[in-house]
């Protein structure tokens, strides 16, 4: 086989590895496992086709083995993991790992609704001058609504600390009489990732990247798992934020390639439904749906 013939063979297999992962998704978010994969087999300068390793994002942690697999464990409640984490804590054997698996297994499903924020004033210059519009006033009440009509029992309501989002939530939780709201710091908007690929128009400094990025991150971490083992009953939560925030949360918690949250996009007042089954599988039952709302009342700014 001669060198050329062989590089292509390399090429198309680094190119069948990264079509199978924009497929299937990553595994616990792990952007190094895209990187690696794309990169194998990418002719250098000189022609000759060899692996380069690219930096992961620090939060990424350690990628699981194959392109495209499902990793259980994303959110560090798979039950056999915990067993086995007490058992290296406490130093015990195998006989007490099945009464330990169902100890810690999940037994509820939790329906998250995650808000965008309503159309507020953009030309403000400070945060809390960012109020909402005449039209996102009525874009909350469509969404309270909406949220009302479903008949759902919901636990609570989680917003960011930003005055679109407060406000948007105290119109909402008209329509939701009972139900408790609580305001996080962490679900404020931001800059998540740097976007693949980029954009001309929206470019912030390395520094918020940093600093967002981690945030945003913990927010996914603390809110987005599947339910603790002394839930009973299934749950359904409503959390108020910001489009990037929960573009970049849906992309976390398919196991897709969270540098693509950019290519999503989210109408003011839309409402997105992820589920967390028992087992940890997570479905996206709506993205951004403002189906129940008129056409004119329609916005994404």
């Amino acid at each position: 086989m001669s060198a050329s013939a062989g590089g292509a063979g390399l090429a198309g297999m680094a190119f069948r590895q990264a079509l199978q992962l924009a497929a299937c998704g990553l595994a616990g978010g792990s952007a190094a496992v895209l990187f690696s994969a794309v990169a194998v087999g990418k002719p250098r300068a000189g022609g000759d086709a060899e692996p380069r390793a690219v930096e992961p994002p620090s939060w990424a942690g350690t990628a699981r083995a194959g392109p495209g697999v499902w990793d259980p464990n994303w959110d560090r409640r798979e039950p056999l993991s915990l067993v086995n984490l007490r058992k290296r804590n406490l130093g015990s054997g195998d006989d007490d790992v099945p009464p330990r698996m169902d100890h810690y297994k999940a037994k509820a499903t939790r329906h998250i609704f995650l808000i965008r924020h309503s159309q507020y004033h953009v030309d403000a210059s400070q945060e809390k001058d960012r109020t909402l519009t005449p039209l996102g006033r009525e874009q909350a009440e469509l969404t309270g609504l909406r949220l009302a009509s479903l008949g759902l029992k919901f636990n609570k309501i989680v917003h960011s600390s930003m005055t679109r989002a407060v406000e948007t939530t105290d119109i909402i939780s008209k329509h939701l009489p009972g139900v408790s709201t609580v305001s996080t710091d962490l679900l404020r908007e931001g800059a998540p990732i740097e976007p693949d690929p980029p954009v001309s128009h929206w470019k912030p400094e390395a520094v918020q990247y940093y600093e967002d990025g981690a945030r945003i991150e913990a927010a996914f971490r603390n809110y987005i798992h599947r339910a603790d083992a002394r839930q009973q009953e299934d749950s359904y939560e409503v959390f108020v934020c910001h489009a990037n925030v929960i573009r970049y949360i849906v992309c976390r918690a398919l196991q897709f390639p969270p540098e693509g949250w950019l290519r999503l996009s989210l109408n003011n007042g839309s409402i997105t439904h992820l589920v967390v089954r028992p087992d940890g599988r997570v479905a996206l039952r709506a993205l951004g749906d403002t189906g129940f709302m008129p056409p004119d009342k329609i916005s994404r700014s």
